[in-house]
């Protein structure tokens, strides 16, 4: 008498954890949506303890109720003073994705062009923008127009550069392939090549978004009557050092509304390029 087999497991058990993993990613994604604001709470009341502990004068470092006191005081100055730098960003900015974007797709497209313009961007990248300012002043006055041009300059580099990577590093098998089926250069980087560049597209937004406020407030500070950088500088004359820290709170809050943008902008349109992000590091629990 022989004993039968018993039957046989041929087909994957992972559908029996299925609802416990679900629960765990649910719960990992509200975990990164609240971790943000749980770590900015607690280094305000970090600096809040410090301040307090070590009783820090307000003319040295205001603890953070003090800044957002002031802030709430002199609200419409600052509201004021933050359209226009959120304005004068903002123009920079579109500017600074415009060219960027065009001049990245000639660099990246030809190496004429690239061996051409790179020595010469890379030598205008290297020169301090603040120093640019005062001529910019002799050009155009005092105003709203040097601190557009600044956030222009200082913010383009970065999206002109990636762009250029984005396409150049194109594998050169994929490029053979396309033109063994017919595809001219142009319909090559039209339906390659710029969906390929728009992750390092949008990753240089992410870093030319603070790079434009920059500029726009050094400008301020030099060369306009109007704006964030102007209202620091006025209220550091005059000893207010946490109408100071609120202008850079404000400031801030202005550059992580404009890279939630981005970040926005980035998920729509490139999903796919980190859609398995989430499976490579799965939740634990």
């Amino acid at each position: 008498m022989t004993a039968q087999p018993g039957p046989t497991v041929t087909e994957p058990l992972d559908f029996l954890p299925e609802r416990p993993r679900r629960s765990a990613r649910r719960r990992r994604k509200a975990l990164r949506q609240v971790l943000p604001w749980i770590v900015i709470l607690a280094m305000f009341g970090l600096w809040e303890l410090v301040v307090r502990a070590f009783n820090i004068e307000q003319f040295v470092l205001p603890a953070p109720s003090a800044i957002f006191a002031s802030a709430w005081q002199w609200r419409w100055p600052i509201l004021d003073n933050a359209w226009q730098t959120l304005l004068t960003t903002s123009i920079g900015f579109a500017f600074a994705v415009i060219f960027g974007l065009l001049g990245g797709i000639a660099i990246g497209a030809s190496t004429l062009v690239y061996d051409g313009f790179y020595p010469a961007l890379i030598g205008f990248n290297s020169v301090p923008k603040v120093a640019v300012v005062p001529i910019l002043v002799i050009w155009f006055g005092i105003g709203t127009v040097p601190a557009i041009i600044t956030a222009f300059l200082i913010s383009f580099f970065p999206i002109l550069v990636n762009v250029a990577v984005g396409i150049a590093t194109l594998e050169p098998e994929l490029q053979d392939v396309l033109r063994a089926l017919g595809a001219t250069r142009w319909q090559v980087i039209k339906k390659v090549g710029l969906p390929r560049s728009m992750p390092y597209f949008f990753a240089s937004l992410k870093v030319s978004i603070a790079f434009a406020f920059v500029g726009s407030i050094v400008a301020e500070t030099v060369a306009s009557n109007k704006g964030i950088g102007n209202l620091m500088l006025v209220a550091s004359s005059r000893f207010e050092v946490a109408l100071a820290f609120a202008g850079l709170l404000v400031t801030a809050v202005m550059g992580i509304g404009m890279y939630a943008v981005a970040t926005f902008i980035e998920r729509r349109m490139t999903g796919w390029a980190t859609r398995g992000a989430d499976a490579m590091f799965p939740a634990q629990g």
